[in-house]
């Protein structure tokens, strides 16, 4: 028996496999402090939680349409208008079974064999395996750290070949933090737009921006942009939604029409009573997310002085989401091995940069209570003493 040959391009998603290790130490008893998962602590608003209640007892079990329920769909093109200056109508929104699910849409219904997407690394490690899976091939651009790890336009215009068919923005990004200026999409959009490039935008974190930053969606920006970006967002992260697993995109009719079919053959619709708590999310109170973004910010600014301060270990200031990508390359370790070593020894789980695309790094996420990012990071500086 052989499996297909698709299953032998990818590999496992190795924050997922970090924190099940993390949290089965845990369960046996050892103290492990993990910055592993990007995954709020906190509960899901009450709020939220009450209207998917409120949908189980009123009988909403049953299929839906397979794109969304007309209510939410119509409620995130409302978000979409007013949060992000972009004119979707319902029908070009597919609300999907998490982000995750909708990037690999978006993926599918236009990349395939013989095709190229630009990744900018260090990624989020699922971007290379979706594209492998459907046939076609990742082309990485290593971006710099003195540029807060974000590509530019000639980076991407060096990158281009004859077969590069999309490329690949997120911001605020996982694992870097890096958010994009307008002028910096603005540039990206019209090499894009030159060649006739599709654009992922990925703005699942875009509730999450600290310092003045600005989130802006480059779809906003030109007609040109609107026309081949299709811009992906969800409820996981500033909702604190993670296992609801409901996300959505946006996209030009042609697209969203056959990320709808794609969509209809896969999974059908995501859970019923998950998109009641969606709609609550999206036309409630919005304070809870200013609330979960403010702590999140205290954690992040605690946890950069402290990192700044451990000798042998440098990192960039992220401006969004809840990471921070540390350079450990001075500390004469690849970053699986010193993952490897800092949860066996001092019991603490980090992401290892190699998962990004970068094996100068390691990934730690605060996206936890204050106290274990203090403990942790005491733990991490004194591991990096013995080094």
């Amino acid at each position: 028996m052989e499996l297909a040959d698709r299953t032998k391009e990818i590999t496992p998603s190795l924050t997922l496999a970090i924190d099940s290790k993390a949290k089965a130490l845990r369960a046996e008893g050892v103290d492990v402090c993990s910055f592993g998962a990007g995954e709020p602590d906190m509960d899901t608003p009450e709020h939220i939680k009450a209207a998917a209640v409120a949908a189980l007892a009123a009988g909403q079990t049953k299929y839906t349409p397979s794109s969304g329920t007309p209510e939410l769909r119509k409620a995130i093109s409302e978000k979409f208008s007013s949060d992000n200056g972009l004119e979707y109508k319902p029908g070009q929104v597919i609300v999907s079974a998490g982000a995750k699910q909708s990037c690999f849409n978006a993926i599918a219904a236009t990349c395939g064999p013989g095709d190229e997407v630009v990744i900018p690394a260090p990624y989020w490690l699922s971007y290379p395996e979706m594209v492998r899976l459907v046939g076609a091939t990742p082309v990485f651009v290593q971006t710099s750290e003195a540029n807060g790890w974000k590509l530019t336009a000639k980076e991407f215009e060096d990158a281009m070949t004859p077969c590069t068919k999309m490329v690949i923005v997120n911001s605020p990004g996982n694992p870097t933090g890096s958010v994009y200026t307008k002028d910096e999409l603005r540039a990206i959009s019209e090499v894009a737009a030159e060649e006739d490039i599709f654009i992922l935008s990925d703005e699942i974190y875009e509730k999450l921006v600290y310092d003045g930053a600005e989130h802006v969606s480059i779809a906003s920006l030109t007609p040109e942009a609107y026309d081949l970006t299709i811009t992906v967002n969800g409820f996981s992260k500033a909702f604190a939604m993670t296992g609801w697993r409901l996300g959505y995109l946006g996209a030009p009719e042609e697209i969203a029409r056959a990320i709808d079919s794609i969509q209809s053959h896969s999974t059908s619709n995501p859970c019923s009573f998950a998109q009641a708590g969606g709609l609550a999310a999206l036309t409630g109170d919005q304070q809870c997310v200013a609330d979960m973004r403010d702590e999140f910010d205290i954690r992040r600014q605690y946890a950069c002085e402290r990192i700044a301060a451990i000798q042998g270990v440098k990192a960039v200031t992220p401006l969004g989401a809840f990471y921070v990508l540390a350079d450990i390359s001075h500390l004469g370790l690849k970053s699986q091995n010193f993952a490897d070593r800092l949860l066996s020894k001092a019991n603490v789980a980090v992401v290892p940069g190699i998962a990004f695309g970068n094996d100068k790094t390691i990934r730690l996420s605060y996206a936890t209570s204050l106290d274990i990012i203090k403990t942790g990071l005491d733990r991490l500086e004194e591991f990096c003493k013995s080094l």
